[in-house]
């Protein structure tokens, strides 16, 4: 695999009914980052400390900087039309980036696809240690959306190269 695709992280309010995205950042196939906070519509009401303490992001900081859904999902249509897009958390993914597309009124111009398509039986079964692995080097401490994306990017990268060297 010579150009690694883009691939897409968000980070969210928490889990389960009710949480939205609170943050969305990719890496693209040059290795070119995008990251933003989404500000919660004014139904977007379900917090959970869990996940604040996960990623680090509150809710006071999404009121005050974060970008209208519309504003985040007319970039992500300008910057990713027409390609697809992975993630690893695709069933989750896919809901919380519908919930912002939902709000903005609008479609996604491009597809969200299971990053774990692209892997073969015996990549998925280092894809675990190789994104640790990936991760420790990055010096990752936090979650954060563009950094999970680029870790991701990063490992896919490794264990494709990997199954070739084999």
């Amino acid at each position: 695999m010579q150009v690694l695709p883009t691939i897409l992280d968000i980070e969210a309010s928490g889990f389960g009914r009710g949480s939205y995205p609170i943050e969305i950042g990719y890496s693209a196939g040059d290795g070119a980052l995008f990251c933003c906070l989404v500000r919660p519509e004014d139904d977007w009401v379900h917090w959970d400390a869990a996940a604040e303490a996960l990623h680090g992001i509150g809710r006071e900081l999404l009121l005050k900087r974060g970008r209208p859904a519309r504003w985040v999902a007319e970039q992500l249509n300008t910057r990713l039309r027409g390609q697809t897009v992975y993630c690893d958390g695709w069933g989750h993914d896919f809901t919380w980036l519908n919930r912002l597309y939902d709000a903005a009124d609008l479609r996604p111009g491009f597809k969200l696809d299971d990053l774990r398509k692209l892997l073969s039986e015996s990549e998925a079964e280092r894809w675990k240690s190789v994104t640790e692995a990936v991760r420790a080097r990055q010096q990752l401490t936090r979650h954060r959306a563009s950094s999970d994306a680029r870790v991701l990017q990063l490992a896919l990268g490794e264990v494709k190269a990997l199954g070739v060297a084999r």
